[in-house]
C-alpha cells in the first residue's frame, strides 16, 4: 500500500488520547468520530489510507474493555488507568493490531511502530516499557519468538 501508517497511527493516538481526556472531563460533546474526522482534515494530503486510521480508533474503542483486560495482567504492576494517558493508548493501539489485524500487518511491525509512537509522544521510559508490554503479549498471547534485546521484537 502507498499509504504512510505510521502518520495513520499517530492521528490514531492523537484521536484517542484526545477523546478519552475529553470524556473523563465530563466533555459531553466529545465524539470519537467528530475528533477523528478533524484529525483526519489536518493531514488530507499525507494520509492516503484513511480507512486504516478509522479501522484503528473504531477497534480500539470497540475492543477497549477486552484490550484492557488483556493488557492488565502483562503488566500487573500498573493498573491500566494508572498508566499514563499516551502509554495507554499507545499500548490498546498495539494490542488491537496484534489481535485483530495480524493478517493486514506483521506483528513485529506492530510493536516497532507502538515503540516509535512511545519515543515520539511518551515519556523517557515509555518505549521501552510498551516495548516489554506488547512483546511479552506477543510471546504470551500468539507464541511469538523471543525479544532480540532491542527495542524490537
Amino acid at each position: 500500500m502507498a499509504s504512510n501508517r505510521h502518520l495513520g497511527r499517530i492521528v490514531a493516538l492523537q484521536t484517542l488520547y484526545e477523546y478519552e481526556f475529553r470524556v473523563q472531563a465530563s466533555d459531553t460533546s466529545a465524539t470519537a468520530h467528530n475528533i477523528m474526522e478533524r484529525n483526519i482534515e489536518r493531514y488530507k494530503t499525507a494520509i492516503d489510507d484513511t480507512d486504516f486510521v478509522k479501522t484503528l480508533v473504531d477497534g480500539v474503542l470497540k475492543e477497549q474493555e477486552a484490550i484492557d483486560t488483556t493488557l492488565q495482567p502483562i503488566a500487573p504492576d500498573w493498573p491500566i488507568e494508572q498508566i499514563a494517558r499516551v502509554d495507554r493508548n499507545i499500548l490498546r493501539i498495539g494490542m488491537f493490531e496484534l489481535l485483530h489485524q495480524a493478517d493486514v500487518v506483521p506483528p513485529k511491525v506492530v510493536i516497532n511502530e507502538a515503540v516509535e509512537l512511545a519515543k515520539a509522544f511518551g515519556s523517557d521510559n515509555s518505549s521501552k516499557f510498551v516495548n516489554g508490554v506488547l512483546g511479552t503479549a506477543f510471546r504470551t498471547l500468539l507464541g511469538g519468538a523471543e525479544s532480540n534485546g532491542d527495542t524490537t521484537v
